[in-house]
């Protein structure tokens, strides 16, 4: 049983988006689909002092590209957010620890391209919480049809004969068609995740997952996905 999860990629994304990928045997980057303005794709959130706080990627306006064709013009947001996570992170108990993850993406690479900096941000990011699935773009393979026919064919071309899916897929997804395709259809599931020692309260989930791994460290994982296999038993 091979697990597949295809899915765009998002800046610095939160704890929700490393469970998938967790979940996955293979995680393909669907990011030659339609770039969708303020969304999670060029932007996330982190918790200050003042409450929550947006971290932008300048692209511009153009809402007419792809995904992987959105390029980031200049890269003085760099400095801007890797000081908005020192000034808001630096006492945060595993920031030192972890604060390689801001180097490599704010001092060590100038990106031009919002596709390659947020897939290796994800892949960086998972390594450090010790996934070890594979990871794909959906370039590599041919594309076929449109929505829900090139979904199934990308996942035909993978081999995977299950697909994991994030809730907000069931407005198009037709499950008839899966089980016409001998392919095993599983929804995943965001609720129960237990809160962490966060600062700045009120506790908020839906912050970028650095916020996690800076407070907690090498119990990330816990906070994630641990936490429901320890109550499968």
């Amino acid at each position: 049983m091979t697990r597949l999860v295809i899915l765009q990629s998002s800046y610095i994304p939160w704890k929700g988006y490393f469970d998938l990928i967790h979940d996955a045997d293979l995680f393909v980057f669907y990011d030659d689909v339609q770039f969708t303005k303020n969304d999670w794709r060029n932007r996330n959130r982190i918790k200050t002092s003042q409450g929550l706080s947006w971290l932008s990627v300048p692209v511009g306006s153009n809402i007419n590209r792809k995904i992987f064709e959105v390029e980031i013009a200049s890269n003085s947001w760099q400095a801007k957010h890797r000081a908005s996570m020192k000034q808001n992170y630096s006492r945060s108990p595993f920031y030192d620890q972890y604060s390689y993850i801001l180097d490599d993406l704010y001092e060590l690479n100038r990106w031009t391209s919002l596709s390659e900096l947020n897939q290796h941000a994800i892949i960086v990011i998972a390594r450090a919480l010790g996934i070890g699935t594979a990871f794909l773009d959906s370039r590599q393979f041919k594309s076929e049809g449109a929505r829900l026919d090139r979904l199934l064919s990308l996942i035909a071309q993978t081999g995977a004969n299950e697909y994991i899916s994030g809730p907000s897929a069931k407005s198009y997804i037709d499950e008839d068609r899966f089980w016409q395709e001998g392919i095993k259809l599983t929804w995943k599931d965001y609720q129960g995740y237990p809160e962490y020692p966060q600062r700045f309260p009120p506790f908020e989930h839906a912050v970028s997952i650095l916020d996690l791994i800076f407070n907690v460290g090498p119990d990330a994982p816990y906070y994630i996905w641990g936490w429901r296999e320890k109550a499968m038993g």
